[in-house]
């Protein structure tokens, strides 16, 4: 993968906490933490350590301390407050930019002296005690943060909503995927799929905010076309076993192929991309399915909308015959998803990139933390010129 080139000429030092990922979060974080590396600032990255396994921050020249994030809030969040104090406490840090709801608890907990960035990634979708108890984290870290970015407008306005004194959009771009190593005919035989038998492809967690459930009904209802579509999912997750036996019950023509590392060669591979969840921001999936020319068809939900404008088919969520209308509609027309993937594609060259992602937060950490003798800067005396973090304000 190409590097990203120096956007910003912030030279101070960052900590990124993110608490469990498998997908987009950390991904997130990964390109952050190149990108600004490779800007000359420094940075550390705090979190699981399963997320140091999974997308090596320190293989991009991050410096990484595991902080375990519980994924729900327990009693457990006291050791990692205190081991992410342990964190600020061992270095100067100038900016704390927390990765979601969890991570944001944690740090508003942990009162850094540093200011503090969250960034709201996903909505509070659960109902019940569970839902009251996210719907809570959500007031505490609004009112706890310096600044609050949203991955999308109506995250940015629940933001404001719960008291944040100042939110800011801040779009997540989804990290540029390698080429293809496969053809499109190997990625098709891996599948079985036959020379006039369309692909589906979803890639996702496996996570009932996904509603793969939908997608398998909906799928159901294309045995009987001919050719029958092969529908396949790439991702991990909590909600595999039922969702395996949902596509046995309905005999559904879906694979649940599993944590994949080969997304561009799935799409290069794909006749059709697939999206059905309940919300998403700027689902990554959605971005990487638009730029490789693959038309989409995805649920107008949260971000989605502004994302794709009229270059995908927007669906209502939750809708099984609308999106087997969807569906069908374009694997009965072969011009049409022609042009819907041509038009996805030239969308896609028109949303920000890494570059400007980063340029954006470059920018912020500047507001937040001058360079030492910069007009309205910090004098402390201190190594760098800078007084070093005690990890409470």
């Amino acid at each position: 993968m190409t590097e990203p080139a120096p956007v910003t000429d912030w030279r101070g030092t960052v900590a990124l906490l993110l608490a469990s990922s498998t997908g987009g979060v950390g991904q997130h974080v990964r390109s952050l933490a190149r990108g600004l590396t490779a800007a000359g600032a420094s940075v550390l990255v705090c979190g699981p350590a399963a997320t140091q396994e999974q997308f090596d921050f320190t293989g991009v020249g991050a410096r990484f301390t595991p902080v375990e994030i519980p994924a729900s809030p327990t009693p457990a969040d006291a050791r990692a407050v205190a081991a992410l104090r342990r964190a600020l406490a061992a270095e100067r840090v100038d900016v704390l930019h927390a990765h979601g709801l969890r991570a944001g608890l944690v740090a508003v907990l942990a009162r850094p002296a540093a200011p503090l960035v969250v960034t709201w990634h996903n909505a509070v979708l659960a109902g019940g005690l569970r839902g009251g108890v996210s719907r809570l984290v959500e007031r505490v870290v609004a009112r706890g943060v310096r600044v609050a970015l949203g991955a999308s407008a109506d995250l940015v306005e629940r933001a404001a909503a719960l008291g944040a004194t100042d939110a800011r959009l801040a779009p997540v771009a989804a990290p540029a995927l390698p080429a293809p190593r496969r053809r499109r005919a190997a990625v098709r035989a891996e599948f079985g799929v036959g020379p006039d038998q369309p692909l589906v492809l979803s890639v996702g967690r496996l996570h009932p905010q996904k509603r793969y459930d939908v997608l398998i009904d909906a799928a159901a209802r294309w045995r009987s076309r001919t050719p029958a579509p092969v529908v396949v999912v790439a991702g991990s997750g909590p909600a595999y076993l039922p969702l395996a036996a949902r596509i046995s019950a309905a005999r559904a023509p879906v694979t649940l192929l599993g944590h994949r590392t080969d997304v561009a060669d799935l799409l290069a591979g794909a006749d059709l991309a697939l999206v059905t969840s309940d919300w998403e921001a700027r689902q990554l999936f959605a971005q990487e399915a638009m730029r490789a020319g693959v038309p989409l068809v995805a649920t107008a939900v949260g971000g989605l909308p502004e994302l794709v404008g009229d270059a995908a088919v927007l669906v209502p969520p939750g809708d099984v015959d609308a999106v087997d209308a969807a569906v069908c509609g374009l694997l009965d027309d072969a011009a049409g998803r022609a042009d819907l993937g041509r038009r996805g594609a030239e969308r896609a060259a028109t949303w920000p990139g890494e570059a400007d992602t980063l340029a954006q937060l470059g920018a912020l950490y500047a507001e937040l933390a001058p360079a030492p003798g910069a007009d309205g800067g910090p004098t402390e005396p201190g190594r760098d010129g800078h007084a070093p973090s005690t990890g409470r304000r």
